[in-house]
């Protein structure tokens, strides 16, 4: 395999670990914030990617997907929350459900503003540092880009249903409670589909395009 497409993967890969581990870290922080303190008491507020890294979801998956020359994105061991005993529920699964999601987007951000800071400085091979740091930032960008696109979808377990499950009227909690049931089964009938490429894909398009213009 061409060496700097081993590169790309390796970083890929990385970058996604990182991702992961600030999306998780960042539910369980607001989770600390609204009264559950059980993942601050588990170890799962951190960085450290090996609290979060979830076998199939943070490795196998993503490298599969690098290795087709797809975008690469997956997920992370779940942080553990129990919201019954702090104060509003409903408003604490809000706000933890979607503190995940805007943690990838502000990520998305940051290195959006740092890829745009050497985007014009001039490479002279791919031996280069600054092709190094580009590879980083621009997949950075698009890692965390699509991290966010994934989980806001509102089907269970993503974050994406949590905000819909806090913000259903009382009548809506039966299908709730049902949906939460096949919410797994949907989830790989849209990735064997291609339904799921299909709701991703203008936006990874997008971020792309941006990122070679």
């Amino acid at each position: 395999m061409d060496p700097h497409k081993t590169l790309e993967i390796v970083i890929q890969v990385v970058v996604l670990l990182f991702a992961v581990s600030f999306h998780e870290s960042a539910h369980g922080f607001v989770a600390m914030k609204c009264g559950d303190n059980t993942a601050r008491d588990l170890g799962r507020i951190t960085m450290n990617p090996l609290k979060h890294l979830d076998p199939i979801g943070s490795l196998l998956f993503p490298a599969m997907l690098a290795f087709s020359g797809l975008p690469v994105f997956g997920w992370a061991k779940p942080v553990p929350v129990s919201l019954r005993g702090v104060p509003n529920p409903r408003r604490a699964n809000l706000l933890v459900s979607a503190a995940g999601p805007l943690s990838n987007l502000i990520l998305a951000v940051a290195f959006a503003g740092a890829f745009s800071l050497i985007k014009g400085v001039p490479i002279p091979s791919k031996a280069s540092p600054f092709y190094a740091l580009s590879l980083i930032f621009g997949l950075s960008v698009l890692v965390n880009v699509s991290l966010a696109i994934f989980n806001l979808l509102p089907i269970p377990p993503l974050d994406g249903f949590g905000v819909v499950e806090s913000l259903a009227p009382p009548a809506a909690i039966p299908a709730v409670i049902w949906l939460r049931r096949f919410g797994f089964i949907i989830l790989v009938v849209m990735m064997f589909t291609g339904v799921l490429g299909f709701i991703m894909r203008p936006v990874q398009d997008l971020v792309i395009a941006w990122l070679r213009s």
